[in-house]
């Protein structure tokens, strides 16, 4: 009911229908909202309700046994057996051939079994409930990859939402271009030429922005779907946000609390190793003697008549009851080596497992460390090209200048004006690559859900 409550809020928080005005859309209100509702995320969590029905089962294997039975027979042709027949004062040479049994009988009973010794079952409660706990890994790190897949997509879509403002600035120096040109055209102080080629540029400019909003719908319809929002509803991005990644850039991480044991997928292996450990006792167990124990009780009816026809005394039915308690020991002797072949497949299997261990940690090893050298390496290409935007920046407003003065060329200002947008696409994508590999990092760290906050 919560979750219902919580997903109804940010819908209506975020304009999940067209009617509502949109609002920006915060990573931590992108993240949380996927939580609660991406459609993976939600099928893994019902797996771990099924880990803890399994659970359940195999505890009831540990609790008392009680079943009902009832029977009803009809013995349509007793069994005969020939008996001597002397034994009835006939010659002793003769037999007499005599039915045993009566043609109706009924049974109605209950058993009930407990389990006394069984390392089968004790092992399987202890494998049961690691089972349970490996399945709240598995939803675990389903949410940290709904975590890092919205990160990676959100910062996708903030980048490009700031080159479609920068191509409209862009587009914006070029329009006022194309008219103070054309003014000059109409005056004869221009060339048609001069005009025409600030024009296609323009309409170079106008083709990429459409295609970059074009890749912002595609990159907003992924980002709705992992987030498992209708693709419908609307929102928008902080623009500020972009300026947050320069600032935190700027600031200096910290990469000495690395540790693997927090990996979410190194958790889940180390309980595939407890699980398969379970799993090879189990099989150890099959050597040990189980006991049992039981009680019987059956309310019986014999008659030669149908049991249920009247209360005439010549339909007389004898009605009894039985009862049993008892011990069951069952011995294992020999199986024809099927138990050795199981406990040797799962000692094969421990050792595959101890070397998936081994091969996960150098990878997040390596993973880790390769984050490191991206981030640094993404810290100075932000700085490099920060320099380079500002100086390119420079560089286009000085010859605009000069081409005002008539001391410049239409060339130089196109050419100016070409390298400002390379400059400002560079440090934007630059932007871009420093929070993917940030991101790699929080996630080498294990700390993804730190995002939330």
């Amino acid at each position: 009911m919560k979750r219902l409550k919580l997903t109804l809020i940010l819908l209506l928080g975020i304009g999940v229908y067209n009617g509502y005005a949109q609002t920006q859309l915060s990573l931590q209100e992108a993240l949380k909202f996927a939580l609660n509702n991406n459609k993976q995320l939600a099928k893994t969590k019902m797996d771990e309700d099924m880990g803890k029905f399994k659970t359940q089962e195999v505890r009831a294997q540990a609790l008392p046994q009680i079943n009902g039975n009832a029977t009803y027979s009809d013995n349509l042709m007793l069994q005969k057996s020939l008996i001597p027949g002397a034994v009835f004062g006939k010659p002793a040479d003769s037999s007499v051939l005599v039915a045993f049994g009566v043609k109706y009988s009924t049974s109605v009973g209950a058993e009930l079994s407990q389990q006394i010794y069984n390392q089968s079952v004790f092992t399987g409660l202890k494998a049961a409930k690691a089972g349970e706990e490996y399945y709240t890994l598995q939803t675990q790190q389903s949410e940290e990859t709904v975590i890092y897949n919205v990160s990676q997509l959100y910062y996708q879509l903030l980048v490009t939402q700031e080159k479609i403002t920068t191509i409209n600035g862009n587009i914006e120096k070029l329009t006022e271009l194309v008219n103070a040109t054309k003014s000059q055209y109409d005056n004869g102080l221009a060339k048609k030429i001069d005009l025409d080629r600030i024009k296609v540029n323009l309409t170079n400019y106008i083709t990429q922005r459409t295609q970059l909003q074009n890749q912002y719908a595609t990159q907003t319809n992924n980002l709705k779907r992992v987030m498992g929002m209708p693709i419908q509803s609307a929102f928008s991005l902080p623009p500020a946000s972009l300026k947050e990644i320069e600032n935190k850039a700027a600031g200096v991480l910290r990469y000495d609390d690395m540790n693997i044991a927090n990996r979410t997928e190194y958790k889940m292996l180390k309980k595939q190793e407890e699980l398969q450990l379970f799993q090879k006792k189990a099989y150890l167990a099959e050597y040990y003697p189980s006991l049992s124990l039981f009680g019987r009780y059956s309310y019986n009816g014999m008659s030669d008549n149908w049991i249920f026809k009247n209360s005439d005394p010549s339909y007389m039915t004898n009605w009894f009851s039985a009862a049993s308690i008892g011990l069951t020991l069952k011995i294992p002797i020999f199986d024809g080596f099927g138990r050795k072949s199981k406990v040797s497949q799962a000692t094969v299997a421990l050792r595959q497992i101890n070397k998936q261990i081994e091969d996960t940690e150098l990878a997040i090893d390596a993973d880790y460390e390769n984050a490191k050298l991206m981030i640094r390496s993404n810290l100075a290409t932000i700085s490099t090209q920060k320099e380079n935007m500002d100086l390119a920046n420079e560089v286009y407003y000085s010859t605009q200048n000069n081409y005002k003065l008539g001391l410049a060329g239409l060339t130089d200002l196109l050419n100016a004006e070409t390298s400002l947008a390379d400059a400002q696409n560079s440090y934007n994508e630059a932007l871009l690559q420093y929070k993917m590999a940030e991101l790699e990092i929080i996630k080498s760290k294990g700390s993804l859900r730190d995002l939330l906050n």
